[in-house]
């Protein structure tokens, strides 16, 4: 709750107000027997004169309830406390134990609404709009202000509302990428398509970087077309675009996110820190100490780690990562050159280059070229990544390799489970990294 939520504490229940105006009434209802978390039944009523008046009549009335619930359970033939369980809006009802052997819920479709939940006409009243406009806002169709959207999104995230009604998704699942690269972009469709085609259902994809241009949010756009589940790529998501796609029932996996996730987002990355050591270890045992270092962005999970990776190795070997021989840019052929002719040019030039990606490596070798050092007699060079590139040019490139397919086949999974209403065991799974040898490494020759 935020510092500039006022509550009134009562001996047997909470009337907070929240900052829209709008009232909370929390009461008590004991410990989840399996979670050990603090369970509450809770309603909100809209701001008005009249609103401190009705929130004291609905907290009499969910005392009663929760005092009948534990009547319930304490009779011989009582449910177990296992039955209440947290509705999405925070309000917690009694639901009924599946089924030893249920199966769960199929991809596709939504559970219906469940008692005490919010509904949109319950949000409209919130946002003091009609229900008809909360609607058009869920489903990412137009006619509605800018002003009003963005006043509808966030009363549904102040409640944290979730689409109760029984809806039909489309049978697919939604790739998105923010300044796509088809070096990486068709490994990862390809393995999201390995697993989800087994359900009979398609991959669609989506570059967002033009919409970010144009202030467009692309949650909205893909509201329209109504996905199974989303599965973002490289970039974060921001909280607003995240809690539209929640408001509407729809699962979202980011896959190797740009930076940790604020929110409650599953995702699937690499053991990116791992593949700085291997790599870097590699030139150490070749005799290599001249080791500079091309890193990706540091605002970038990967290339953070990648870094200190190399980092920690050449700091367990006793030889130090010298800090002028480390260069910052993008994960680009452009900056690889840029980098790589600075550092050819030093009268202490390294005899091995580590760089953040495939691509940079590429851009080292030009600059190798340029400067007509031959690889790897006089210069050895690293990638990471893997991308089909490496393999091809002269000489084939040493690399460490993502499983960008698996990563791909890890989210799709993921996201099918979110849809069919299981929770994942592990918020974050990190695939294994390999060190691929090839001929773009070698012992340092002499100067």
């Amino acid at each position: 709750m935020e510092d500039s939520t006022a509550s009134t504490r009562q001996p047997r229940g909470e009337i907070e107000t929240l900052p829209s105006g709008s009232l909370r009434v929390r009461v008590y209802a004991g410990v989840d027997p399996i979670t050990g978390k603090r369970i509450h039944l809770t309603e909100t009523i809209p701001a008005g004169p009249d609103a401190q008046a009705e929130a004291e009549q609905i907290r009499d009335r969910l005392l009663a309830e929760r005092d009948a619930k534990r009547r319930q359970r304490a009779a011989p033939t009582g449910q177990s406390p296992r039955h209440l369980r947290r509705t999405a809006s925070g309000s917690d009802t009694e639901t009924p134990q599946p089924a030893t052997g249920a199966a769960p819920r199929a991809p596709g479709t939504r559970r219906g609404r469940r008692r005490g939940e919010m509904t949109v006409a319950r949000i409209a009243r919130l946002a003091g709009v009609s229900a008809p406009t909360v609607s058009k806002v869920l489903n990412g169709r137009s006619g509605v202000a800018s002003e009003t959207r963005r006043r509808v999104e966030s009363v549904l995230r102040e409640h944290e509302y979730r689409r109760p009604e029984m809806v039909v998704a489309a049978a697919s699942v939604e790739v998105v990428f923010y300044g796509m690269q088809s070096n990486l972009a068709i490994e990862i469709l390809h393995g999201v398509q390995r697993v989800v085609g087994l359900h009979k259902l398609a991959v669609g994809f989506t570059d967002v970087g033009s919409q970010a241009a144009l202030g467009r949010s692309w949650a909205a756009d893909l509201l329209a077309r109504r996905p199974t589940g989303v599965i973002t790529a490289h970039f974060d998501v921001a909280p607003e675009e995240h809690s539209l796609l929640a408001a509407s029932g729809i699962p979202l996996v980011a896959l190797d996110p740009t930076g940790q996730p604020s929110h409650d987002v599953p995702s699937v990355g690499a053991t990116n820190w791992s593949g700085g050591i291997v790599a870097t270890q590699h030139l150490l045992d070749l005799g290599h100490r001249d080791i500079a270092v091309i890193s990706g962005p540091l605002d970038r999970l990967s290339g953070r780690a990648r870094l200190e990776g190399a980092r920690a190795a050449l700091d367990s070997a006793g030889v130090g990562l010298d800090d002028r021989l480390v260069r910052l840019g993008l994960f680009s052929f452009a900056d690889g050159l840029e980098h790589g002719e600075d550092l050819l040019t030093r009268p202490d030039r390294p005899t091995a280059v580590l760089c953040g990606n495939d691509l940079q490596a590429l851009g080292v070798y030009e600059a190798a070229r340029r400067h007509g050092l031959r690889i790897p007699e006089d210069l050895s060079v690293i990638g990471f990544d893997d991308i089909p590139n490496a393999q091809w040019c002269g000489p084939p490139l040493t690399t460490v390799r993502q499983p960008l397919a698996d990563m791909g086949a890890a989210a799709g999974a993921m996201v099918l489970a979110l849809a069919a209403g299981q929770r994942p065991e592990q918020p974050r799974v990190e695939l294994a990294t390999t060190l691929v040898v090839r001929e773009s490494t070698a012992a340092p020759g002499r100067r």
